[in-house]
């Protein structure tokens, strides 16, 4: 029986959110709401949140929550589960992010599964199919392509694949694409859904690369796990997700009805 843990990587000193963890959202640590929709994953055997703040520590032991500190230098949730996982007997990680309160169980339970049935998938994660037009457009939104079989060929925040034939129809004599007249539902683009699973081995090895060319210049860590050859399994999903970035986002989130909390 494979052994499947959830790490939340939080810190609290993020850039344009400062102790965004440990915000309320109708009446809850951002922070817990994550945790007690993880815990409803039927496929996971534990959860845990891993920081590098006493306060958000302090806040989850508090709910009930299992909780690791870890090292402050990190530069990336994923080093930061990385470390967490290296000292728990586990086959496979879920990085599930902290600022993701609507997060449904059943999308970590579909990662979970792109592993137990392909031992070729290295890692997991989600698309959903693009339905918004600014989304194709946005550089906020992340665009995943795959071949036949689901494994991702490239992640972009350019709109990717480019739709040649379609688009030269929709060009003006300024040579500016009339987007407004663009229907997404006829096109195929993907917006790429930001919940991994790793196999440790494979957690521990991206861990220890070096960050690639592409990655820099896209801002897009996945791609160095491409550049090394290794194969990320993508499933597409109903499901779509509402990072909280911002305090206009949180507002934002106390007024989603999608979803109940």
């Amino acid at each position: 029986m494979h052994r499947v843990v959830v790490i939340i990587p939080a810190r609290y000193n993020a850039t344009r959110f400062p102790g965004k963890p440990l915000v309320l959202l109708k009446g809850k640590p951002l922070i817990q709401h994550v945790y007690e929709h993880a815990s409803r994953a039927s496929l996971v055997n534990s959860i845990l949140v891993a920081t590098d703040d006493r306060r958000i520590f302090d806040t989850v032991a508090n709910f009930g929550g299992r909780v690791v500190m870890t090292a402050g230098s990190h530069k990336s949730g994923t080093d930061r589960i990385a470390e967490a996982a290296a000292h728990i007997e586990c086959d496979y990680v879920i990085n599930v992010q902290g600022d993701e309160p609507f997060i449904e169980p059943q999308m970590i339970d579909d990662v979970i599964d792109l592993l137990y049935n392909d031992d070729n998938v290295a890692i997991s994660t989600l698309a959903r199919r693009v339905t918004d037009v600014n989304e194709i457009f946005s550089p906020h939104v992340v665009k995943v392509v795959m071949d036949d079989e689901g494994f991702a060929l490239y992640f972009s925040r350019s709109p990717i694949p480019y739709h040649r034939d379609e688009f030269l129809k929709l060009r003006v004599m300024s040579h500016e694409l009339q987007v407004e007249k663009i229907n997404p539902r006829n096109l195929e683009f993907y917006k790429h859904i930001g919940i991994y699973g790793y196999r440790k081995e494979a957690l521990i090895k991206f861990s220890s690369l070096k960050q690639c060319s592409l990655e820099k210049i896209e801002k897009l860590e996945q791609l160095r796990a491409l550049n090394a050859g290794m194969k990320i399994k993508v499933k597409e999903t109903q499901f779509d997700t509402f990072g909280i970035d911002t305090k206009e986002d949180l507002r934002k989130a106390e007024e989603w009805q999608n979803i109940s909390l």
